[in-house]
C-alpha cells in the first residue's frame, strides 16, 4: 500500500519510470502507470475482506511477477541503471537481480496463502503469534531491503554480473 501511495503522489515520475523500462509501447506504459498504483491499492484493501481475498491475491501475484519479468528483461539487456520504481518519488534505487527473486518470493507466499485452509476460532495465542510474526517478517523485509538496497553493504556482492 505504501508503494501505491508513493506512486500516486508523483504519477508523472512513476510514468517516466514505467516508460524507461521499455517493455511496453509508450502509450500502453502511460496507461499502465496510471492503473498499477490503483491495482496495488485494490490488492492491499481487498486482502482485508474474505469475499475478495482470492481474487486480489491473484491480481497481486500477476503484478509481482510482471515487475519481476520487467526487471529481469532489463537486467538481461544490461540496463542496470533504471530506477526500480518501488520506493518514493525521490528514491533512485537501481534495479538488481535480488529484486526479481524478492518479487517471486512474495508472489509465492501469496499463492501459498490462497491455498484452502480450515476455519477455527482465533485464540489469544493465535493472535499473539500472528501479531509478532507479522512484525518479525516486516523487520526482516526492511533489514534485507536496507542491506540489498542502493547503499547496502551487500549490494555489489549480490548484483548480477
Amino acid at each position: 500500500m505504501v508503494a501505491a501511495i508513493y506512486k500516486l503522489r508523483d504519477p508523472r515520475r512513476f510514468g517516466e519510470i514505467v516508460a524507461a523500462y521499455r517493455v511496453l509501447p509508450l502509450a500502453v506504459a502511460r496507461r499502465a502507470s496510471a492503473v498499477v498504483p490503483l491495482l496495488e491499492l485494490v490488492v492491499a484493501f481487498g486482502l482485508l475482506f474474505e469475499g475478495s481475498r482470492k481474487f486480489v491475491m491473484c491480481v497481486g501475484i500477476v503484478l509481482l511477477l510482471a515487475y519481476a519479468v520487467a526487471i529481469a528483461i532489463n537486467l538481461y539487456r544490461g540496463r542496470r541503471d533504471l530506477a526500480c520504481g518501488c520506493g518514493g518519488p525521490d528514491d533512485r534505487r537501481t534495479i538488481a537481480g535480488w529484486m526479481v527473486w524478492r518479487n517471486i518470493g512474495i508472489a509465492t507466499l501469496l499463492a501459498a496463502a490462497a491455498l484452502p485452509w480450515n476455519d477455527r476460532p482465533l485464540a489469544l495465542t493465535d493472535a499473539v503469534t500472528i501479531g509478532f510474526g507479522t512484525v518479525a517478517c516486516a523487520l526482516v523485509y526492511l533489514c534485507l531491503d536496507r542491506l540489498l538496497g542502493r547503499n547496502g553493504p551487500l549490494t555489489d556482492v549480490l548484483r548480477t554480473p
